[in-house]
């Protein structure tokens, strides 16, 4: 039952009454406030925890190497918190659904409760578990389920889920975890975090990971609570990309260690929030597009663009390492991509000019640097990932148009990148503005930095006709 406390907020008293253990399937929610599912477990009977490694079921889009490094150090903060609830946390290794099954039957649990998930391998596993498995709301702003168009279909325009969504906000208030956990009789076995080697081995990669980021729960309400001090100045700061002007809550609110709710009600009282609370609606959004259209990370929202040519061969395969490695020429482009390889994030203005240059100035196909974002980002989204790659490549159901081409050194100048530039391309660290944001155009260009791999105006207008031969 729920009774209101002395002090601001819930506090959940639970009496098990059940003496069957029932099973909690952590996935990208590995948090203890306001997760439904917790709460549900609890006042159902004693709580197995169990997070599953599935490196199978979802295929291609397996988790990628900088997603898995803050895995294990999610998982063990998760698995501390828990100890100090009175429980633990069980490790399983395998197909998701089977590994659940299988833990059933060792347990005798009477069900299991999760939170609802929308990529299309969760999706699968959860109608393999069948009437077993109890799913809850709790990853979003709103049921994604609960918004649709008048024809009962998700929103494919973000603008029109936006104001669909007007009526249902401001969303619930977070709950609390509960203060303790029963534990079951019994406890199942279960791997070691160590023995699933997450950790990147030599050459370890991941160095510069742990200054910027601290995975886990407390680190994430962390991280919001200085985000609502300095939310009143994110929309002109956000696209500054040599401030701090974001709120770096993505691989927070991706691997589910805080709640959107969470985030939005600690924004209360801001006037200027506004942006804030759209970005967080548009994760809800993504996540309605991949329901409606499961493999939407491969295929383009418009068919035209199926027809359309794009460059292969040595000299693609070229310019893609050129591009992987920050070695284009473009000074914004190459500070995106080294600091993406260096942190496992990069700034959101930088990465709609470091995609838009893939796809328009080196005419490669956008899935293939979908794929290298995936693999880099710590915060790596399947709906999120996939809406706004094929938002910038113009192949979306609601995208930019494909002639929209981004002048990456005019964006540099624009959003004085100057800073931000010196800092992730050291051979450029003594290039004085404005020449920063295109040496060779001021003939300062530094021996140790490239040539650009191509001119603005030739790739502009070979985009252009590979667009016009679509028509």
């Amino acid at each position: 039952m729920w009774a209101r406390s002395r002090t601001p907020g819930w506090v959940l008293r639970v009496s098990a009454r059940m003496t069957e253990p029932v099973i909690l399937w952590f996935r990208q929610d590995l948090r203890l406030h306001d997760q439904p599912a917790l709460l549900a477990a609890a006042k159902d009977g004693p709580v197995i925890p169990v997070y599953v490694l599935d490196d199978e079921t979802p295929g291609d889009w397996r988790i990628g190497g900088a997603q898995r490094w803050w895995l294990h150090h999610s998982l063990a903060s998760l698995a501390e918190a828990l100890e100090k609830k009175g429980s633990r946390l069980i490790l399983r290794r395998g197909p998701a659904a089977e590994a659940i099954a299988a833990l059933i039957e060792e347990t005798g649990a009477a069900r299991v409760h999760a939170l609802r998930h929308y990529e299309p391998w969760w999706r699968a596993a959860e109608a393999a578990l069948g009437d077993r498995l109890h799913l809850h709301d709790g990853n979003h702003l709103v049921p994604i389920d609960g918004v649709t168009t008048g024809s009962g279909q998700p929103f494919r325009i973000f603008s029109s889920f936006w104001k669909a969504i007007q009526g249902r906000l401001p969303p619930d208030d977070p709950m609390p975890a509960p203060r303790a956990i029963d534990a079951p009789a019994r406890w199942p076995a279960g791997d070691r975090l160590a023995d699933w080697r997450l950790l990147p081995t030599a050459p370890d990669w991941s160095g510069g990971f742990a200054p910027d980021w601290t995975p886990g729960e407390a680190a994430a309400l962390a991280r919001a609570r200085a985000f609502a001090g300095k939310v009143d100045s994110y929309e002109h700061d956000r696209n500054l990309p040599a401030l701090d002007g974001s709120s770096r809550l993505s691989p927070h609110l991706h691997h589910g260690e805080v709640s959107p709710r969470t985030v939005w009600h600690a924004l209360d009282g801001h006037a200027d929030r506004d942006k804030a609370l759209k970005e967080l609606a548009w994760r809800d959004f993504t996540s309605g597009v991949v329901k409606a259209l499961p493999r939407y990370g491969d295929t383009n929202g418009r068919p035209r663009y199926d027809a359309l040519t794009w460059r292969k061969g040595a000299a693609a395969d070229r310019d893609f390492k050129a591009w992987q490695h920050g070695r284009t020429g473009y000074p914004i482009v190459d500070a995106g991509m080294r600091q993406l390889w260096l942190s496992g994030w990069m700034h959101n203005r930088v990465r709609m000019i470091t995609a838009s240059f893939l796809v328009k100035h080196l005419l490669i196909d956008w899935r293939a640097g979908e794929r290298w974002f995936w693999d880099c980002l710590v915060d790596a989204d399947y709906g999120n990932n996939s809406v706004s790659w094929q938002w910038i490549a113009g192949t979306g159901i609601d995208a930019n148009m494909f002639g929209r081409i981004m002048a990456p050194l005019t964006q540099s100048e624009k959003f004085d990148a100057g800073d931000y530039i010196r800092r992730w391309v050291p051979e450029l660290a003594d290039v004085p503005d404005p020449a920063i944001h295109d040496p060779d155009a001021h003939g300062c260009r530094p021996d140790a930095y490239p040539v650009k791999i191509i001119g603005h105006k030739e790739a502009r207008e070979r985009a252009l006709a590979a667009n016009q031969a679509l028509y």
